[in-house]
């Protein structure tokens, strides 16, 4: 049995200035997105899309994560919290920040951008998606060092007591979602888009990877608190908002396979 380490949240301190790990693994995501997204721009040969057109579109997705996921937070799990609290919305750096809800925040983002730059929204989608999963995974370890969405009691020797819950070995399902949604789901995607794929393939891998993985990890994860819980066949929110992403993106990647070219 392992005992959480009980991070301090509070990397740096400099005066009244507090800088948080959870932001900084949002910082390193945001890093991670721009150098892997250099790196596959060099393979790209299409006229206007460099460093400057790389950064714009990191401000803009930016704005999509963070307006999103804290939405999303907000409307998702805890309406009731926060309908009491509603001052606390705005306290991004203690974290709580919805997948969902980011994710719904980029798709929007991305739609601004591609509009205001004119360019196709579905091939600029497949760029973008091999470089966010580490992006993810950085805010998975931004839990584990928050000690907050811990996981299910668990018998396995690597279950881990989270002091500030209670003294029940638990899954470290912060760890697993990690491995899965960050490091596999990257590798899957990183790997499937270095060769040419019709339009829309890697964008429908995401969500169908992403989706899939997620669902598994929800059945280590404890039930985020709120009005949800365990829900309908129990299982729980973030499975229910899963699988959409699953069934959507299986088909827009047999969509992507079987169009013909005029579509």
């Amino acid at each position: 049995m392992l005992i959480h380490p009980q991070f301090d949240p509070v990397a740096i301190r400099l005066g009244p200035l507090a800088i948080h790990w959870y932001g900084l693994m949002y910082l390193l995501g945001f890093l991670l997105f721009l150098w892997l997204g250099k790196k596959r721009l060099r393979g790209l040969r299409r006229p206007g899309w460099d460093g400057k057109f790389l950064d714009d579109l990191l401000f803009y997705g930016v704005l999509g994560v963070v307006l999103g996921g804290r939405l999303g937070e907000v409307l998702f799990y805890h309406p009731g919290y926060y309908l009491a609290h509603p001052l606390e919305i705005f306290a991004v750096w203690q974290g709580g920040m919805s997948f969902h809800g980011g994710f719904l925040g980029v798709l929007a983002a991305m739609a601004l951008f591609a509009r205001k730059r004119k360019l196709q929204w579905l091939p600029l989608m497949d760029f973008v998606a091999p470089l966010v999963p580490l992006g993810l995974g950085a805010g998975r370890i931004g839990n584990f060092i928050n000690a907050e969405l811990w996981g299910r009691p668990a018998t396995v020797p690597w279950a881990m007591v989270f002091p500030n819950v209670d003294n029940i070995p638990r899954h470290p399902s912060q760890l697993y979602e990690f491995a899965l949604e960050g490091v596999a789901l990257f590798a899957l995607l990183w790997l499937y888009s270095a060769r040419p794929r019709p339009v829309g393939a890697v964008s429908g891998l995401f969500l169908a990877g992403y989706g899939s993985f997620r669902f598994l990890a929800e059945f280590t994860r404890n039930p985020d608190d709120g009005i949800f819980g365990l829900m309908t066949f129990g299982i729980s929110m973030g499975q229910w908002l899963s699988l959409p992403m699953v069934l959507a993106g299986a088909g827009v990647m047999v969509w992507a396979y079987h169009r013909k070219p005029n579509e």
